[in-house]
């Protein structure tokens, strides 16, 4: 029985430059980028490699069109390294390059085709939630079902991931706090997934007590002292990520799909708004298992009874940012029940690395309840 892998090498720089100086990034290499942070720190040193920016594929999360289109540009270089600059949108498109064959998105993520690997991928992240640049799953929009769909292979992990402090430094504040608790959300779900273990639970607990620490700073200091700790929620983004890479995540991940597919509410944001949702459903359902030993652990981190985590969780998030109700997005309430139905349908895989697996009945609820 395999318990853990990580197959990315980690590496850790001070600058932009140091990195592109190391690994020589140049002619040959195709280059992935979110644009105002590779025109920041990259373009300056005049790199004679392959640019593209991900704006020019579409804007928000990742869908087949947009992945699609950026396969054919990559088909007509001869490119073998790929290197993707930026958040979890541009490493999960970037994932797909790294495949032999000449498939469609839509195939690759129904697992139609078989997948091969024959490039090269070194991920950068610039945001400190998504983890992808050490996870083997990539995630889309299926324009087909207005929904997302994840796909899980170790064919897709990136070669190596190379951690750049100074990359977070651009990211407006409301993209810092959601890409954080989407953090947090991968290690607090990984940690209660049935896949987890004493290797998987490490890097999850670690990654947890980072980010309510650092939380807690910025509550007492301002918005303004993330600046001061940009190292150690990417630390701890890149520990999530290799929890959820190896355990999983459940159904926070899978309710928020819908919302992000049907009025593409971008992903941290959505997963956000049933986090706390979702557990407490846990703890009604389920309370004397993993659940117990959670509990305790985040009781000690927030100074609080272990019958109340989720509501000292709740206050301190949304001092972080304020959640909205789901009508405030523009979901109807006629909704509950089909934006249930379909995870039911179309998200088994999470459903299953679920603490308890919810009924479409039982997810209605709570999408009634945040409605």
């Amino acid at each position: 029985m395999k318990l853990f892998q990580q197959k990315t090498t980690v590496h850790k720089f001070k600058s932009a430059g140091e990195f592109t100086e190391q690994y020589g990034i140049g002619k040959g290499d195709f280059i992935l980028a979110s644009k105002s942070i590779y025109e920041a720190y990259f373009a300056p040193q005049k790199l004679e490699a392959h640019v593209e920016y991900k704006n020019k594929y579409g804007a928000g999360e990742p869908t087949d069109v947009m992945i699609d289109a950026l396969l054919a540009d990559f088909r007509r270089t001869e490119c073998r390294r790929i290197i993707a600059i930026g958040g979890g949108a541009v490493i999960d498109m970037a994932k797909i390059l790294v495949l032999a064959g000449d498939y469609s998105t839509e195939q690759i993520f129904k697992r139609e085709v078989p997948l091969a690997k024959e490039r090269t991928l070194i991920a950068v992240p610039t945001t400190c939630g998504a983890g992808s640049e050490v996870s083997n799953v990539s995630i889309t929009e299926l324009t087909s079902i207005h929904s997302k769909l994840g796909l899980a292979s170790d064919e897709i992990y990136a070669d190596e991931a190379v951690l750049i402090p100074e990359l977070l430094s651009k990211l407006p504040y409301d993209f810092f706090a959601t890409s954080a608790i989407d953090a947090f959300i991968h290690a607090i779900e990984s940690y209660v997934s049935p896949r987890s273990n004493l290797y998987t639970e490490m890097f999850s607990m670690e990654a947890m007590q980072m980010i309510i620490q650092g939380f807690k700073k910025i509550i007492e200091k301002g918005a303004d002292y993330r600046m001061e700790l940009l190292d150690e929620f990417l630390t701890a983004s890149n520990l999530a990520g290799i929890a959820f890479g190896n355990a999983g995540t459940g159904a926070v991940h899978a309710m928020s799909y819908p919302l992000s597919g049907v009025y593409h509410v971008t992903h941290g944001e959505a997963n956000y708004q049933f986090l706390t949702a979702v557990f407490a459903s846990y703890q009604r359902m389920n309370p004397d298992g993993k659940l117990k030993k959670l509990n305790q652990f985040l009781g000690g981190l927030l100074d609080c009874p272990e019958t109340e985590v989720y509501k000292q969780l709740e206050g301190i998030l949304d001092k972080i940012i304020s959640r909205k109700k789901l009508r405030e997005y523009g979901m109807k309430e006629d909704e509950i029940q089909s934006f249930a139905e379909s995870v039911e349908e179309s998200q088994q895989r999470l459903l299953d690395q679920s603490y308890v697996k919810m009924t479409a009945a039982q997810m209605a609820e709570i999408y009634r309840q945040l409605y």
